[in-house]
């Protein structure tokens, strides 16, 4: 005999085991950027420090415009490092949300599935219609989402080459104006 109970259930436990994996993803994707911008602080700090040792030795005002372009090429290829950086690790937590966000719905629809099977075999007669009608809803949602997943990827696709385009240019004048 069909039991819905027990579907639920495990739909329940299966819900919570994915809620678990999120929130461990999220404090992963959390400790990630916090040692990233803890080590991005530090880089600062001692950039600073290297910053002021230099001027205090400055002796004359050649020596310090020289100093101002050093520091401010410096500072380019810090914020362009940085950049980068810190979108690869955006990019790294995006795609794990992505796949466990594809993984959630491959099981909930799986769940739903097998749910709408076993209480259509239980439905009493007469019931086709509201049990069809949940299944042609239920697949135009299955559909919805796998077009809301390649848009998706395609926009992430797009900010991926936007973002490296953009990094690869301001790398570029960088090097121009150190040769300049």
């Amino acid at each position: 005999m069909y039991n819905p109970t027990e579907q639920i259930a495990e739909i329940n436990k299966t819900s919570v085991a994915q809620a678990t994996k999120f929130a461990a993803l999220s404090l992963e994707a959390a400790e990630k950027f916090t040692k990233f911008n803890l080590g991005a602080a530090k880089a600062v700090f001692a950039q600073s420090v290297e910053s002021a040792q230099a001027l205090a030795a400055v002796k004359d005002v050649q020596e310090l415009l020289a100093l101002r372009a050093k520091f401010a090429e410096a500072q380019v290829q810090s914020a362009v490092g940085y950049s980068r950086n810190f979108y690869e690790l955006a990019t790294e937590a995006q795609a794990g949300y992505s796949a466990l966000a594809e993984e959630s719905f491959g099981v909930y629809q799986k769940g739903v599935a097998q749910w709408v099977d076993q209480a259509s075999k239980s439905a009493p007669a007469g019931s086709d219609v509201a049990v069809n009608a949940f299944k042609s809803t239920f697949a135009a949602t299955t559909a919805a989402f796998d077009q809301f997943q390649k848009a998706t990827k395609q926009v992430a696709s797009l900010a991926d080459a936007n973002v490296r385009a953009a990094a690869a240019t301001a790398t570029k004048a960088v090097n121009k104006g150190k040769r300049a």
